[in-house]
């Protein structure tokens, strides 16, 4: 929360315990402790700013009615020199309080001074958080879901720096193992194919057909000639990996960074096994008696953790598997010392989530510091109907038709509205709108509305200034009231976000604002008003841009002046 909210909570809290150390002066409350109460925000601000249950919470304690508690601390209670002004009992004996004017002109005062930090809180601590997210499949192209789980992945990273962690981006690239193979395997075959005739080299079964193979393969041949088709299988597969994976892995990059996302560092799999930290991680495993061999294969004993099944950690031929590796680089993440570690993964991986937790205790280390967010499916629509091949390519849509088709603010934006645990529709259609019905349109032409109001102003010789606390309490209008407290809790948001992983929260939490300030500026003019309250107004404008500006720019869409 806010620096304003926080002290209105604790001049609340300490007012009523206050009250309460009155009340048993007076006799009106036995002499035992008030046990814990919370303070919360009512669901209806009509019944206040905020609710507090301390005399239900005391019923037990004091052996008296909640209705009778709440009475004699009412007639104890003094909110001289607090952020309220007023209060009531309700219900069976909640106390709600209503904040005071002084309340408002200081949101509006601490948003002026803080500017582009507003929003920004210490609550982290600065705790060093890994944020791994999206990690495709080098072997191709990326689809919709990589779509969603980089917005997704990069809005909660945004999140938690704003909240106060120092945060980590990481990209996981898979470029050992069996899939490694069948990409060698499909590459030679698209090679050979092109040098001698489709039908006289047959295709692997389980290999991977897209045009992106054959692509790559194309490209290998135009500088490599026919040199390699004589060549040992290994030394052509090897070579055809060599050329093909770095620039597959070179587009993804791109791909990424025209969706504004970046890592601080792309994780090689291969450097796993170079360096023997997959060997390592199997040995721990060994030593604690946690394998065993079965069918020529080195089997780990999951179930001892709460598994349905064992695992094989290294096959028959030798190769340790993908949970291996898995294991090996969750057990390197905690070794650079991050004190949490936070995986963004597709909904599929779910029965994946116990294991690797289970899998970080096996090996002498906190699984409970090791947080998975499941990612639901995206559904294409188009004027309602749903979409699944590309217009341009006439192939399954790739992010990178997505990003040709849509600005990246709407596919930034608009995949970010739904928390990951809920499956989601983009609607390609709304993502290229330009009026209100386009969220990410809306929350921007509010902005940009707010520029213009004060262009215009300019050229009348009206220019903002720092209002007195006086002419900030002059903003009594129901509509500048809500739209001050909604502002005032922006922080607060932040961290909720943070905490429950759920950057969606703050894409709503803008929305919200874009509306209350349609709203207010509906019902509320600033130009014709006397001075102090046009003044007054003015800075309620500005405050709201800043909170807007402060929302996009974390999340990397761009903050327009005028549309």
């Amino acid at each position: 929360m806010s620096k304003l909210v926080q002290q209105a909570t604790e001049e609340l809290r300490a007012a009523i315990l206050e009250a309460a150390g009155r009340a048993v002066a007076a006799g009106s409350l036995p002499a035992e402790p008030m046990p814990a109460f919370t303070l919360e925000v009512p669901a209806d601000r009509a019944h206040g700013d905020w609710a507090a249950n301390a005399a239900l919470v005391s019923a037990k304690a004091f052996r008296m009615a909640p209705r009778k508690i709440a009475e004699a601390l009412s007639a104890q209670l003094s909110l001289d020199g607090t952020c309220f002004d007023r209060f009531e009992i309700a219900g069976p004996g909640f106390l709600n309080f209503f904040y005071s004017p002084r309340f408002y002109a200081g949101v509006l005062r601490e948003i002026r001074e803080r500017g582009a930090d507003y929003g920004r809180s210490g609550y982290g601590r600065g705790k060093r958080v890994m944020v791994e997210f999206v990690s495709a499949n080098p072997t191709g192209p990326m689809h919709m879901g990589n779509a969603r789980g980089g917005a997704l992945g990069d809005c909660l990273a945004a999140v938690l720096d704003a909240a106060g962690y120092d945060v980590w981006r990481e990209f996981y690239v898979n470029d050992a193992g069996n899939q490694i193979e069948k990409f060698a395997a499909s590459l030679e075959a698209r090679y050979l194919q092109l040098h001698l005739g489709e039908d006289a080299v047959e295709f692997p079964e389980d290999g991977y057909r897209g045009d992106d193979i054959r692509e790559r393969a194309a490209e290998f041949s135009a500088e490599a000639g026919a040199r390699y088709v004589e060549a040992p299988a290994e030394e052509r597969r090897r070579a055809l990996v060599a050329f093909a994976l770095p620039r597959n892995i070179a587009k993804m990059k791109a791909d990424l960074e025209k969706y504004r996302i970046t890592y601080d560092r792309w994780f090689l799999e291969s450097t796993l096994h170079e360096d023997g930290e997959v060997a390592e991680t199997v040995q721990i495993l060994k030593d604690k008696g946690l394998t065993y061999e079965k069918e020529g294969a080195l089997w780990y004993r999951a179930t001892d953790f709460g598994a349905e099944k064992d695992e094989v950690l290294v096959r028959q031929n030798g190769n340790p598997t993908y949970f291996a590796a898995d294991i090996a680089y969750h057990r390197n993440k905690f070794q650079r010392g991050f004190d949490r570690c936070i995986d963004v993964w597709g909904a599929d991986h779910h029965g994946h989530v116990a294991r690797m937790k289970n899998a970080m205790d096996a090996v002498g280390l906190d699984g409970n510091k090791l947080d998975i967010v499941l990612m639901q499916l995206v559904r294409l629509l188009q004027d309602g109907e749903p979409v699944r091949m590309s217009k341009r390519t006439g192939k399954a849509i790739q992010l990178a038709d997505l990003l040709d088709e849509v600005p990246v603010d709407a596919a930034r934006f608009l995949f970010n509205m739904r928390e990951s645990g809920s499956q989601m529709d983009f609607d390609l259609g709304l993502a290229v709108r330009q009026d209100a019905q386009n969220p990410v349109y809306y929350v921007q032409y509010a902005h940009a509305r707010i520029c213009s109001i004060l262009k215009a102003l300019a050229t009348e010789g009206v220019q903002p200034r720092a209002c007195t606390e006086e002419e900030l309490m002059l903003l009594r209008a129901p509509e500048e009231m809500e739209l001050i407290r909604h502002l005032s809790a922006y922080t607060g948001e932040i961290v909720g976000a943070a905490k429950d992983y759920d950057p969606a929260r703050i894409t709503r939490y803008v929305i919200t604002l874009a509306t209350l300030f349609h709203k207010f500026y509906t019902a509320c003019r600033v130009k014709g008003e006397e001075e102090p309250l046009a003044a007054a107004r003015l800075e309620l404008c500005l405050a709201a841009a800043t909170v807007i500006r402060n929302v996009l720019t974390m999340f990397k869409i761009t903050v327009p002046e005028s549309m």
